[in-house]
């Protein structure tokens, strides 16, 4: 199955013109949002992603359409890499399935790997500068008794079973990793507790 994916990033701009460049390929399902590509949030391109199924080739007008950064990119070309689906966008005239696309796609992925571990050196270098300057405080540390709702929230989530793990986040404004942490250090709190009653 051939499947679209148009976007376009404001209520204001048209999106006649991905489709007019992608009618030619014989799509047989569509998908399209008025969204911007600040991450791969979003309901048209989770529905699209979901979609599809191995065999299917998913054309774009541009990887732009997908994402804004390499890393977002290369994270939804290795889901549909998994499902062993295609990939085509039209501007660059890239095609997952050949040899030659499949050496671009390990390029860039080598190119965004070289470029993260360069930031991260220099991260770690400006952190060096600023302890021996004695400037470097560290990023403040996120704990339970921060969050009035903590308790509450936790009951819903761990007791009662009646709150997911996403929405536990959403609701204290933290990643998922961040409440992994907390989540633990709750468990082993209570666990000690209860060992000493």
């Amino acid at each position: 199955m051939n499947v679209a994916y148009v976007r376009v990033s404001t209520a204001e701009q048209n999106e006649e013109r991905q489709v007019q460049a992608l009618e030619k390929y014989q799509i047989d399902k569509w998908f399209q949002e008025k969204v911007s590509a600040k991450d791969v949030n979003r309901p048209q391109l989770k529905a699209m992603l979901e979609y599809v199924r191995e065999g299917d080739t998913v054309y774009v007008h541009d990887f732009s359409r997908l994402a804004r950064s390499t890393a977002d990119l290369l994270s939804v070309v290795e889901l549909l890499k998994k499902k062993d689906v295609v990939l085509f966008s039209v501007k660059e005239n890239f095609d997952t399935s050949t040899p030659t696309g499949k050496l671009l796609l390990t390029m860039i992925a080598a190119i965004n790997e070289f470029e993260r571990e360069n930031l991260l050196e220099r991260q770690r270098e400006g952190i060096a500068i600023a302890k021996a300057k004695g400037k470097y405080k560290g990023r403040k540390k996120i704990t339970r008794t921060k969050f009035k709702i903590w308790d509450e929230l936790y009951e819903r989530y761990q007791i009662d079973r009646t709150f997911s793990k996403a929405a536990f986040a959403r609701k204290l404004k933290i990643s998922r990793n961040t409440l992994d942490k907390l989540l633990k250090e709750e468990n082993a709190e209570r666990k000690r507790q209860h060992e000493t009653t």
